[in-house]
């Protein structure tokens, strides 16, 4: 057994071809989820890629090399199955990002202590275009990004506000607005 998967990982590893990106999709800022069929699983070679600069590539089952070696500089995500989280390094900026199984930007996702904000309440915060929503444990967004600033869901609600200044120290920072509100999971305005 363990000389079969053995076999798989060396072919897996010496069969890889680089896919290009869809002509339909080069120069769009960021994709969507679509639905994915079991084939369109992305595997993180080499599986122990851990560190920022440690180099690493994903592979679909047949071994294609569907985002290559050195094209983003650290994964939070083995197995992508809807969606995986990388840091993308291009233009020095280091972006916490969302990618879909083609490789393509979704959103970036909320940084929180040193990597991608934490799933709370089924949902985590991500940005587009500088603004903050919500997407769900499957990377779909639940609350397109429209808040300036937001607190993570807790209880069935998040606090949130359109017009807001982050306060920054060394180490942290501080969300201040006059006008806080709550949202539901549906982005209605709840008590």
């Amino acid at each position: 057994m363990k000389g079969s998967l053995a076999l798989a990982a060396i072919v897996a590893l010496f069969s890889c071809t680089t896919q290009p990106q869809s002509e339909e999709n080069q120069g769009a800022e960021y994709a969507e989820i679509t639905d994915s069929s079991p084939g369109d699983t992305l595997f993180r070679i080499p599986g122990d890629a851990y560190e920022m600069g440690e180099d690493f590539a994903y592979i679909n089952q047949k071994g294609d090399t569907i985002v290559p070696f050195g094209r983003y500089g650290l994964s939070f995500t083995d197995t992508i199955t809807t969606f995986g989280i990388v840091i993308d390094k291009s233009g020095g900026n280091n972006e916490l990002i969302a990618i879909n199984p083609h490789g393509q930007r979704l959103y970036e996702v909320f940084w929180i202590d040193n990597g991608p904000d934490y799933l709370s309440d089924g949902l985590f915060r991500i940005i587009r275009n500088g603004k903050i929503g919500y997407a769900d444990a499957s990377g779909k967004i639940v609350i397109q990004p429209q808040f300036t600033c937001a607190y993570p869901f807790e209880d069935g609600r998040a606090k949130v506000a359109l017009d807001c200044k982050t306060v920054t120290d060394m180490d942290h920072f501080v969300m201040e607005s006059d006008s806080w509100f709550y949202v539901d999971k549906m982005g209605e305005k709840t008590e």
